[in-house]
């Protein structure tokens, strides 16, 4: 059921989709702050309940859900120009479909300390074999493992895009002490960017922080992973299919990859932010990752903390304010 915020002097509307509630709580007391009418609903949107946004040129979704053509449609025919997404990447909407039937799309910029103290977490977590450890005191076993952890001042970690995330990423690495390689697709003169064979030939660690294009589709596939060097991790952060999953698998499962740390995966849509303990799923890969000892699954949770959520209402609210009076964000 969709709510509808009250405002003394509301200047314009917004429609939010798929809001939870502690975002909702968010939104209501900034809105209110701005003068903004809000609908709220928990749903997603979708074509059947695009007439929840009939009266807001702007709506906001999440990055959860595909927002489809018919969608798009849809929203267009109930009045919709602007849609916000409560994400950095916009790979869950079709730009140029948006664009053909008059909307445009906005993205929202947020804290990257969130996604950044995530994936050094799930470095340290992947060169110290947390989930194996952790499975085995959880089952009363305390002895050591026998495959002994690394340090990262000993290792060479390759960050694939430096934007804000990736610099951040880069930031805190340098405090571990390590040796940091860097490959942006804009070109740089600092010493630390590389070409990025060069950089997967090199690195112990790669971690992925490019957004999800269709150059940037599969950038770890096949041919790439059998470069890396033997023994080598990978961390993704960033988007699922940046990463060729089943060329993945084959490299854990034959022993020349030490391991990986996945927040993000190809096809999550639909099972990630889902409880499936007494339900059955069709994603094979998924499984056969998780089996495995020396691969971490999160489910999509990196940029998820108190700071993050209050940047991403804000900058939501900031967009649709922009859009109205004339400066599209």
């Amino acid at each position: 059921m969709a709510e509808r915020s009250s405002s003394s002097i509301p200047t314009t509307g917004l429609a939010v989709f798929g809001c939870g509630k502690d975002e909702a709580a968010f939104f209501q007391e900034m809105g209110a702050r701005l003068g903004l009418s809000l609908t709220l609903t928990e749903a997603a949107v979708c074509e059947t309940n695009a007439e929840l946004a009939r009266g807001n040129r702007c709506i906001s979704v999440n990055h959860k859900t595909q927002v489809t053509d018919s969608t798009l449609l849809a929203l267009s025919k109930a009045g919709v120009e602007y849609i916000s997404t409560r994400s950095i990447g916009c790979n869950h909407i079709d730009l140029e479909y948006a664009a053909r039937v008059g909307i445009s799309v906005g993205n929202v910029a947020y804290s990257p300390d969130s996604v950044a103290d995530y994936t050094l977490m799930l470095m340290l977590m992947a060169v110290r074999h947390a989930k194996s450890t952790i499975r085995r005191t959880d089952a009363h076993d305390y002895r050591l493992s026998d495959t002994r952890g690394k340090e990262l001042r000993d290792l060479t970690v390759g960050v694939v895009g430096t934007g804000r995330i990736g610099t951040a990423v880069i930031h805190r690495l340098r405090g571990f002490g390590c040796r940091v390689l860097a490959h942006n697709n804009r070109s740089h003169a600092s010493n630390d960017h590389v070409p990025f064979d060069e950089l997967i030939e090199l690195s112990d660690i790669v971690t992925l922080h490019t957004p999800l294009t269709a150059d940037t589709h599969h950038l770890l596939d096949r041919r790439r992973i059998e470069r890396m060097k033997p023994g080598a991790y990978i961390v993704n952060t960033g988007r699922g299919p940046l990463l060729d999953t089943e060329a993945l698998l084959a490299a854990l499962e034959s022993g020349r990859l030490a391991g990986a740390a996945l927040d993000v995966l190809e096809g999550e849509e639909g099972i990630f932010y889902a409880d499936f303990r007494n339900r059955h799923f069709e994603n094979e890969a998924l499984k056969r990752l998780q089996r495995l000892p020396n691969v971490l699954i999160s489910p999509h949770s990196a940029y998820d903390t108190e700071h993050a959520l209050k940047d991403i209402v804000e900058n939501t609210l900031i967009n649709c304010l922009k859009f109205e009076s004339g400066r599209t964000a």
